[in-house]
Parts: C-alpha cells; sequence; structure tokens
C-alpha cells in the first residue's frame, strides 16, 4: 500500500478547482481536456462555485463514506450518521481511510449515531439498505428545516415511496450512482470505481436545488448531471443491479470476474433480458444495449465487489426484494414469466436464512 496524507477539512471553505487532478487522473491523457472542459460547463452551467450546503448522509456504508469522503475533501460540510458504533468511533478518532490504486489518504469527516445532535440540514442523503429507509427517514426528520432536500441514490425500486410516506414529494429528489465502493472494515473503504451521477426532480422539473447539489457533487470530483427524466434512469440501474448483484452474491466473484466466463455471462444476459421485457411493458424507454451496458459496468468497476456480495460475505440481509425481487413482482402484474430473476431471487433468500 502506498503512502497515506492527512487531506480532510471539517470547514465549509469551498476548493472549487480541487477536483479536476482527481477527475482527470481517470482518463486518457488524450481525453484529459474534454473531461476538464465538460466539467468546467457543467459547473458554470449549474450556478458557478457557490456557496456550500451542509450535507447529513443516513447510512456510512461504503457507498455513504465515499460520498461523505470526497464531500468532504472538496470542503464541503458533511456528517456521516450510522448505528456501526466501531465505525463512526475510528471515524471520529483516526478519521476515514480512502483507498484507491494502492494509495489512501485520511479524511477528517464529521460522524455520528446521534442525529439529533447534527443540527439542521440542507440535504439529507440516504444510503441506507432499501429496508431501513423508512426508519432512516423517520429518524431524519429531525434535520429538517424549510427547503431541506431529501435526495436517494440507493439501490433498487421503491425508495422514494418509502420516503414520501413521511416527507412531502416536493421534497424528494430520487437519483442513481455508478460509482463503486468497498467497505473493507471499521472506518477503512476503497474506491473501486468511477461512474457517472444522475439526479432529478418527482416531477421531471430542472431546480436550482438540483442544479446546486450536482454542483457540489461535481466539486468533490463526481461526474453528476440532472436529469427531467430521473425515472427512466431508475430502472437502467435497476438493469445493472440486476445483471450483477445476486451474481456476485451467489459465486462469490467481483464484478469483473463475471466477464471471464460463458456460464456467468449468460446469467447476466438473462437476468437483463428479462428485465428490459418488463420495463418495455410498462412503456420504459429503452435505449442501446443494455446487457452490453452491464458488462460495461462490470469491466468499470471490475475490482468492486457489490454491495449484495459484500452483505454476502458478512452475512447480512441484501436488498434482494428490492432488485431482482422487484423485477419479479412487477412482472407477475403484468403476466410476464421472468424465472431467471425468480430463481436468483429464491436463491439469495433460502441462503440468508443462515445468516
Amino acid at each position: 500500500m502506498g503512502g497515506e496524507t492527512t487531506l480532510g477539512r471539517t470547514t465549509s471553505s469551498p476548493a472549487p478547482i480541487s477536483f479536476f487532478p482527481r477527475l482527470l487522473g481517470k482518463v486518457a491523457p488524450v481525453q484529459r481536456f474534454l473531461v476538464f472542459f465538460h466539467q468546467l460547463m457543467l459547473l458554470f452551467a449549474y450556478g458557478g462555485m457557490g456557496d456550500g450546503m451542509k450535507t447529513v448522509i443516513m447510512g456510512a456504508g461504503a457507498m455513504g463514506s465515499l460520498f461523505g469522503g470526497l464531500l468532504t475533501l472538496s470542503g464541503e460540510d458533511v456528517w456521516l450518521v450510522d448505528i456501526w458504533k466501531e465505525h463512526i468511533d475510528t471515524i471520529r478518532s483516526r478519521g476515514l481511510t480512502l483507498e484507491e490504486k494502492g494509495k489512501s489518504e485520511k479524511v477528517h469527516v464529521h460522524a455520528t449515531s446521534e442525529v439529533a445532535s447534527v443540527g439542521k440540514a440542507d440535504v439529507v442523503l440516504f444510503f441506507v439498505k432499501t429496508y431501513q429507509t423508512e426508519k432512516a427517514v423517520s429518524d431524519a426528520l429531525v434535520l429538517q428545516k424549510e427547503n431541506t432536500a431529501f435526495l436517494t441514490l440507493q439501490n433498487g425500486l421503491g425508495n422514494e415511496d418509502a420516503i414520501c410516506k413521511q416527507v412531502d414529494r416536493r421534497e424528494v429528489i430520487m437519483g442513481v450512482t455508478g460509482q463503486g465502493a468497498t467497505l473493507l472494515g471499521p472506518g477503512h473503504i476503497r474506491h473501486a470505481g468511477w461512474g457517472k451521477t444522475f439526479i432529478g426532480e418527482l416531477d421531471g422539473k430542472i431546480t436550482d436545488r438540483a442544479n446546486q447539489i450536482a454542483r457540489i457533487f461535481l466539486q468533490a470530483g463526481m461526474e453528476t448531471e440532472v436529469s427531467s427524466h430521473i425515472d427512466h434512469l431508475i430502472w437502467e440501474k435497476l438493469f445493472i443491479n440486476t445483471g450483477i448483484n445476486a451474481l456476485t452474491a451467489l459465486t462469490g466473484f467481483r464484478n469483473g470476474q463475471l466477464l471471464n466466463f460463458p456460464e456467468t455471462l449468460r446469467l447476466m444476459e438473462s437476468l437483463v433480458s428479462e428485465a428490459v421485457e418488463v420495463a418495455r411493458k410498462k412503456g420504459i424507454p429503452i435505449e442501446g444495449n443494455p446487457v452490453e451496458k452491464v458488462r460495461t459496468v462490470a469491466e468499470a468497476t471490475r475490482e468492486n465487489r457489490s454491495s449484495m456480495g459484500q452483505d454476502f460475505d458478512h452475512k447480512r440481509r441484501t436488498e434482494i426484494d428490492a432488485i431482482n425481487g422487484a423485477l419479479v413482482r412487477e412482472a407477475e402484474r403484468l403476466g410476464i414469466s421472468v424465472p431467471c430473476n425468480q430463481m436468483v431471487t429464491d436463491l439469495i433468500k433460502t441462503i440468508e436464512k443462515r445468516f
């Protein structure tokens, strides 16, 4: 492992262009100018470099910690909230270790298990498991002030419905992210894959607050776009989760290893093809070749262990009911047969009974 540096900050003073070297290091030299120019134009489109926002992240697992760490490094005021005491205590005493390509850095991000101690938030970002969403929303209501945005970047279907049971729909924003992260231990994560993040209002409007959230993500080095059709993108992400997550859990593979064997490739194609059939029946527009997109994501996150795989590693309940299981339920309502998704759902749920 490479050297360790202490780069985190707990103030909200902006560091508007600090992410460019980090982001440009991910692409080939011939593409760097285009990436730089594209991100710079997006920052101006989203309102320049203005003031930061106080962000509270409910759920400090791999992805929650990744977003918290990157946002803190860019100068944002961020709080991680989680019930895992050892993880929170480690972050508070020694910082969050963010590892990438053999190098690591310490990020001194705020962390607590007592959400009421945080104060009010501009953005509440949910990264808890889907079956924990309602409880997390209930806990997070103490953070709410006028115009607080409740944003979900969780996997699967149904998270926005769970949030809207307790929060006005006008305050809720949905999103998906292609970022990948692995939790290595208390206070220690690996950034295992870079991918684009999309966010959008439930009514499809392009709003100032969505643009502002996109801007702070951009400043943290995470390519982000505001979409007027976020519901369509939720389904595109579902295709990816459907094709990768359960298979990595059942096989013990990392994402990229699914591409190494004809058997797993066939299973991946069958799972995704069934999901596409259900989406078409629901009237969801399908762009490009979803199977190829899933393969591309698996390659881009080759070293990542999917969230469901990590759940299996630690003998935890998975989000199968919100991914392949949700697809099975949608198919039943539409009168469609999805035998491969039914099979992996049953296998995951059977194995979970041993946990």
